[in-house]
This record gives C-alpha cells, structure tokens and sequence, in this order.
C-alpha cells in the first residue's frame, strides 16, 4: 500500500520507517513543513519521495499525520475533505478531545482513526526517527466505534505489526490519562530545568556534578517548544488539575524539612515508592 506521511520527524518519521522494514508500504510519500525537513527526510531514506499535500493525498491509500496538535484539526479537516471512499486517515497526535470533536459530524468520519502511539524522545525532526521506535509500546486508539470496521481492522494489524499492544478509550479520558502520565512529567522536566538553571549560574559546575539521576529527571527539557505548548494549551484544564495535586505533593515535601518532620519525610517518600507496583 501507499502511505503518506504528513510531519517527517520524530514520530511521523519512525512510523515510516517501521512501514518499510515490515514491508506494509510500498511507497512513502512525504509532507514537510519546510523544504530542509523534507530534503532530510528524503536524504535518510525516511520517505520515497516527497509532494504537495493535496497530490500526496491523492496517492494514498492511507494518509497518516503526525504534527504538532495545533495544527492537526485545520490538517485532518483537509486532508477529510480530499479523500475518496476507500482512503484511511490517522492521526497521532497526544491531545484527543478537541480533534474528536472537530471530527465528528464530517461525513468521512468513518474513514478515520484517532490514535496516539505512546512512544517519544527529547529530540524533533526527520534526524530524530528511528527503526523499531514502537515495539513493545502501547497505542491508543479513540473512539474506536465511530471508525468504520475496515478501516479500524487496517490500523489495528498496523499497529499490531509494529508490535504495539493497543488500548482503547474515549477521547475525553485519554486526555486526563495523558495529563497524569506524559504531560506532567515534560511540565516538571521543564520546571526543574529551569529551576537549575537559574539557581546554578556556572553551567560547567552542573554538567561536571550532573549523575544519572539528574539527567533522567530532566531529559525530557530538552523537548520541542513548538510541539509541548501546543499539547500543554489544547489539555489545559487536565494538565492545571495535575498541576494542582502536583504542587500540593511539593508543598507537603516543604512543610516535612520546614518542621524538620523526618517520619512524614520518610512517610511521603514511602508512598512514592509504592510505585514500584506499576514501573517493575
């Protein structure tokens, strides 16, 4: 089959490149924001060639977007309004209601599967894509009745031969979940970054003192600004609420050292541990 891929960077890019080498594409065409993405793309043999997003669409028997989420819901309408009877359209974008609901009185509705493939790194762009990104990864799918069943069918073994085991969900709560678990974790990346930065004006001391443990803590700073403000703006009223609780479990960390309380500081940092039973 033909895929075009819309966004040949990071995700858009791995999913290409996992197409090819599981031999379910025959061709992939791709779409660039800008000519030095799609010059990189074509270079690293990510795609096959690259066009206009009205001809790639054309081409395809299945279209697959992977940009930032601000720009998705304009995307996905357009490429909905190009697309014949038996064209799929995907998506794998980290934020689901607003999309959903844009979609869902298009007559093509059918034709689309809204999915988020949980896999990501700190870097951006068709340099960042990688073979075998999503194996033994999770993606879910939303909305999974509003999808006709062939075309749910298609996607599903695409992504079961990528070796991705699939969950499904409403859009609404994929987006709560997805605060808890991916949009809090680059907020506090990004705060303790910041936080360090401020405080330790001599970088060189930081980079010479920084362990395993710092640079995991903040790997996920050195994330694309024009993809997480996005994610961060379009799931705000999810990610303020994890904020909150976030901010209060700092609070309690403060007022333990602050009243030099060392069994509640033992007792907080216990309970953290509980998170044993789910990260093995």
């Amino acid at each position: 089959m033909v895929v075009t891929v819309i966004g040949v960077g990071l995700i858009g890019g791995s999913m290409a490149l996992g197409l090819k080498e599981m031999g379910m594409a025959s061709q992939v065409i791709g779409v660039g924001r800008n000519t030095s993405s799609q010059a990189k793309a074509l270079a690293l043999h990510i795609v096959d060639v690259v066009l206009p997003l009205d001809e790639a669409v054309k081409k395809a028997d299945i279209i697959y977007i992977a940009i930032p989420v601000d720009a998705t819901i304009d995307v996905v309408l357009q490429v909905m309004d190009l697309i014949h009877d038996d064209q799929i359209v995907i998506d794998a974008g980290s934020t689901k209601f607003a999309l959903c609901t844009a979609v869902k009185d298009h007559p093509r509705r059918k034709q689309f599967v809204a999915s988020h493939p949980m896999w990501g790194t700190e870097f951006s762009g068709p340099e960042a894509a990688v073979k075998g990104a999503f194996a033994g990864r999770a993606c879910v799918i939303c909305e999974k009745e509003k999808s006709s069943e062939s075309a749910l069918n298609i996607v599903e073994n695409l992504y079961k031969k990528l070796n991705m085991h699939i969950i499904y969900m409403n859009a609404h709560n994929h987006d709560v979940h997805a605060a808890y678990i991916s949009h809090i974790s680059h907020i506090t990346s990004f705060a303790l970054a910041n936080t360090v930065l401020e405080k330790e004006k001599e970088e060189d001391a930081i980079f010479e003192m920084a362990g395993g443990g710092f640079e995991s803590t903040v790997r996920l700073a050195k994330s694309n600004a024009a993809m997480w403000a996005p994610i961060f703006m379009q799931n705000k009223e999810n990610v303020l609420d994890v904020l909150n609780e976030h901010i209060s479990q700092l609070r309690k960390f403060k007022a333990s050292l602050e009243k030099e309380n060392m069994d509640y500081l033992i007792e907080l940092i216990e309970k953290a541990n509980q998170i044993k039973r789910i990260l093995k």
